[in-house]
C-alpha cells in the first residue's frame, strides 16, 4: 500500500530517481552505493516505502550530493536580476543557492596593465567564461589568451589581472565569497 506522499516527499523521491537515472545507474548499483537492498530502494523511490533522515544521508553520499540539495525545495521566483555598477562597467548576479557566489558580467576594452604591481591577489577561487572578442589573463609570470566560448579557472592567490586584445571582449566570472570580497576591495572586477 502506498504512503500519502507530501509534496517534498514526492519532490525528494522523483530526485532520487532522476539522479540515479542520470548517473546511468541500475536500482541495484545505487542500492548497492547506498548500502540499501534493491527492493527498499524500489519502494522509496516508488513512494511504497516512507522516507527516513539515515536513508536520505546515505543516498545523498551514494549519489554525490549534499541532504540540503536533496531535500531542498523548488523556488516559485527563478529569475534573477542584475545590480548595476555603472562606474566599474559590469553587471553582478548573486546565487541565491550558494549566497557567497556572485556571477559578474564585464565588457572590458583595456588590455590587461602591463605593470605587475597592478596585479592582484587575494584568497579565493575565480572562473570565467569569454563571451566575445579575446581577453588576455595573467596569472604570475603566465599570459594566457582565452577567446571567445574558452573558460579559465584558477586560485586567486595568484597575483592576476585580465584585459581584452585586438578590441573590446565580455567576460562572464563567476566568484566565490572570498574572490568576490578580494574584488570588491580592489578597483573593479
Amino acid at each position: 500500500m502506498k504512503q500519502e506522499d507530501d509534496g517534498l516527499e514526492s519532490l525528494v523521491r522523483r530526485r532520487i530517481r532522476a539522479l540515479r537515472v542520470a548517473q546511468g545507474w541500475s536500482l541495484d548499483e545505487l542500492a548497492g552505493r547506498a548500502r540499501l537492498s534493491q527492493s527498499t530502494l524500489s519502494r522509496i523511490e516508488n513512494g511504497q516505502r516512507r522516507l527516513a533522515l539515515d536513508q536520505l544521508v546515505t543516498l545523498a553520499r551514494a549519489l554525490d550530493t549534499s541532504l540540503d540539495q536533496l531535500v531542498e525545495t523548488a523556488s516559485d521566483d527563478v529569475v534573477v536580476s542584475p545590480m548595476i555598477d555603472a562606474a566599474h562597467g559590469l553587471m553582478r548576479w548573486p546565487m541565491r543557492a550558494y549566497p557567497g557566489m556572485s556571477v559578474v558580467r564585464q565588457r572590458m576594452t583595456d588590455p590587461p596593465p602591463d605593470n605587475p604591481a597592478k596585479m592582484r591577489a587575494h584568497p579565493g577561487h575565480e572562473w570565467l567564461v569569454v563571451l566575445s572578442g579575446t581577453a588576455v589573463l595573467l596569472l604570475g609570470n603566465r599570459s594566457v589568451r582565452v577567446e571567445a566560448n574558452q573558460a579559465a579557472e584558477f586560485p586567486t592567490m595568484l597575483p592576476h589581472a585580465i584585459g581584452a586584445v585586438g578590441g573590446p571582449c565580455e567576460v562572464l566570472g563567476i566568484f566565490d565569497r572570498d574572490a568576490r570580497r578580494g574584488h570588491q576591495r580592489g578597483d573593479g572586477a
